[in-house]
């Protein structure tokens, strides 16, 4: 297996200290043993490779996942858990230029459907998920981006056919959200929620449906119908690769180049007390995100704690992991002085995925027969990736439900295994941007 960052940045280390793990068990899975034969073989525990085999078995498919570690060990596992728009980087021009103003309009609803999606699945399943947040408000940290958010709203009605609701800096804090902005803008759609309940939930419920689970079970090779481990194989008639951020550059050899990863980092503090939060002033259960580039989210939890989280990890290993927690943690205390002295109890970092068209990809492999598969998602993986899960089902049975944009075949970044190279100007260029 070939991937693009050191062993660090798969290993247990930048997952030491996740909140999400204390908050909900899941069961144990043994290897998998021997040759089996199923429908379909789904590469990937994480949000898209439990979506896709749960709607994959509810269709009648017989349906094994393959999870090198343990389900929900990746992002899926370890995000903010924002369920919100999202899973492209394209602004509408772009999306216009390329697949006409249809396509635009087919893709903004699949980014609302996608929500949809989580939200009927938890209804349906009856899972507690520690539901909050009507919809998610966006920060302004420059006066200007106040102007560019009133230019954004005429997209935002079109799109989703949602009214956004603005605020103006001098009413933030009676809004409960007292910090260093300049107004702020909501669009009701989406909420927040544990990730880990709803993967819990994803994983009983595709159990239930009849799926075989087997963690701790990389795999070594990807043949004509058959997918290997070190201790057994799945012989299949389709193979769907969920892999995201923590996919490799030869599983199959077509990925390489076609993603890139990046990190997101995120502590979580001690439950405040009543006295704290009106301290800082920040009181709403709203989750939230500034309007920088490489942006910070953060949102204050059901029990209480604080989530904050940011873009901009480049590097893998000890030392760069100390200093991505330390810098998310400089940044929260720069936003919420008043928490300064409240210990972050928590903190950990993740992958996600780009791709260089910023478009999410969910379909066949080219030139493999019966090789499908679904990721990048732009740090947006519980709502696009849920939903790309169950979009990716629907080929498989024969249908045809994908979006065009997110159909478009995967573009090679330039410099193949090297294409990190090209993320520190960029952003430093964001960087820049943002002040």
């Amino acid at each position: 297996m070939r991937r693009i960052l050191g062993p660090y940045a798969y290993s247990g280390g930048p997952r030491d200290g996740c909140w999400w793990d204390e908050t909900a068990d899941l069961p144990v899975s043994e290897p998998l043993l021997g040759d089996i034969r199923a429908d379909v073989a789904v590469i990937g525990g994480g949000f898209t490779g439990l979506s896709a085999a749960l709607h994959l078995a509810e269709a009648g498919a017989s349906v094994v996942v393959l999870e090198a570690q343990r389900i929900g060990w990746g992002a899926s596992g370890r995000n903010g858990g924002f369920c919100c728009l999202g899973g492209g980087m394209l602004e509408d021009a772009a999306l216009d230029a390329r697949f006409g103003k249809g396509g635009r309009l087919a893709f903004r609803a699949a980014e609302a459907r996608a929500v949809d999606t989580v939200s009927d699945l938890t209804k349906r399943l009856k899972l507690d998920i520690d539901r909050h947040s009507q919809g998610e408000t966006v920060l302004a940290h420059r006066p200007r981006d106040m102007a560019e958010f009133e230019a954004e709203a005429g997209h935002i009605r079109e799109n989703y056919c949602v009214e956004p609701v603005f605020m103006a800096a001098d009413a933030l804090r009676q809004a409960g959200m007292g910090g260093p902005f300049h107004g702020a803008m909501t669009i009701p759609i989406g909420f927040g929620l544990n990730p880990r309940k709803f993967l819990s939930g994803l994983r009983a419920a595709a159990a239930k449906a009849g799926v075989q689970i087997a963690e701790h079970s990389p795999v070594t090779r990807i043949g004509a119908g058959v997918v290997r481990t070190a201790k057994g194989c799945v012989r299949a008639k389709d193979v769907v690769i969920a892999t995201n951020g923590y996919s490799s550059e030869d599983l199959p050899d077509w990925l390489a180049a076609r993603y890139m990863p990046a990190q997101s980092t995120v502590l979580v503090t001690r439950p405040l007390t009543e006295a704290e939060l009106q301290a800082q002033g920040w009181t709403t259960d709203q989750m939230a995100y500034d309007s920088r580039n490489l942006l910070h989210y953060f949102r204050l939890m059901p029990d209480r704690r604080f989530l904050f989280g940011m873009r901009g990890g480049l590097l893998s290993g000890p030392r760069a992991e100390a200093r991505a927690r330390a810098r998310v943690r400089r940044d929260f205390e720069a936003m919420f002085p008043a928490w300064a002295h409240v210990p972050s109890s928590h903190s950990w970092s993740g992958l996600v995925a780009l791709a260089r068209d910023r478009l999410p990809f969910v379909g066949a492999v080219p030139t493999q027969p019966g090789l499908w598969a679904a990721l990048c998602y732009h740090g947006n993986g519980i709502a696009m990736g849920t939903y790309a899960g169950q979009l990716i089902a629907a080929p498989i049975h024969g249908r045809a439900d994908i979006p065009t944009a997110m159909a478009a075949p995967l573009r090679r970044f330039p410099l193949g295994r090297a294409r990190r190279l090209l993320m520190p100007p960029l952003y430093a260029a964001l960087r820049l941007a943002d002040r």
